[in-house]
């Protein structure tokens, strides 16, 4: 929590350090949540339309859906980047503009897809941006501690020395989670992480998001693989259209009929003869 405390007549706002949430516990709340996009000769279109959706700690919750369902923009909200027309974001029980920025840092963690920096910096010297929150704080004694372990989490050692913008978009990407990783937060809000990333690299990305959902982390990534999103995430929300056509564990939402019907393509559902797992392909005429 923030506090307020005087100082000499002055209010003065205090960042109080936040506490790890208890699994079970609603990170981040929307209620209600709309949000338009207006361009220059338009009345606007809603992207968003009244969306109600929990973030609960010690869970990995998957958005999927088309092209414009809505994913990304909902992610934005969440993480207080977009101000919904409509409707609430609450974060650890309070409104999004409770926190200061400062606040927020220390409370959620958000990977863009877009991965750019303005200057060469070292691949290390953007992991340790994750660090910046918890500068004039005693947890900064263990910024080099998890530097290290985000980047050998990432797989991105090797790349230190190196000039970001010289590394390749899977690069870039990596060293991009690394910061989120390092910034320690009890919310990791990803967006697409594995779209650059060889199939390798993105096992290892939702193994990773797996391991810090149990260790009571609230993790929300926005994917399109749906075989993905069947195999690693503990609830699914399928968007479509700016509302959420269904949300809960996979078996119960990715579903033949939903599928079907929300991506306009017929698509099929089925468990893998060996090992049960649950698959879902498009069906190629």
């Amino acid at each position: 929590m923030s506090g307020v405390r005087q100082l000499g007549g002055v209010f003065a706002r205090t960042h109080e350090l936040p506490e790890a949430p208890e699994k079970g516990a609603v990170t981040l709340r929307a209620r209600g949540v709309s949000i338009e996009r207006r361009g220059a000769n338009s009345a606007g279109r809603r992207v968003l339309d009244e969306v109600d959706f929990d973030v609960v700690a010690g869970e990995i919750v998957a958005l999927v859906g088309p092209n414009g369902a809505g994913k990304s923009t909902l992610l934005a909200a969440l993480a207080g980047e977009l101000t919904p027309s409509a409707g609430t974001v609450e974060l650890e029980g309070q409104a999004l503009t409770h926190w200061s920025t400062l606040d927020m840092a220390r409370r959620r963690a958000v990977l863009p897809q877009n991965h750019t920096v303005g200057f060469p910096f070292t691949a290390r010297e953007v992991v340790a941006m994750g660090r910046s929150p918890w500068l004039r704080t005693e947890r900064r004694a263990l910024d080099d501690e998890r530097i290290a372990a985000a980047m050998a989490a990432a797989d991105v050692e090797h790349l230190a020395t190196r000039s970001f913008p010289t590394l390749s978009g899977g690069e870039r990407a990596r060293v991009a989670l690394a910061r989120v990783l390092a910034q320690d937060t009890g919310t990791l809000l990803l967006d697409e992480p594995t779209a650059a990333l060889d199939l390798g690299h993105q096992e290892a990305v939702l193994r990773l998001a797996t391991a810090r959902a149990a260790a009571g982390a609230a993790v929300v990534v926005v994917l399109h693989d749906l075989g993905i999103a069947a195999a690693y995430s503990d609830r699914v929300a399928v968007l479509d259209a700016g509302r959420i056509a269904a949300d809960g564990p996979p078996r119960e939402v990715l579903t033949t009929a939903l599928l079907t019907r929300v991506y306009q393509h017929p698509v099929e559902v089925l468990n893998h003869p060996v090992t049960g797992a649950q698959l879902v392909l498009p069906i190629r005429r």
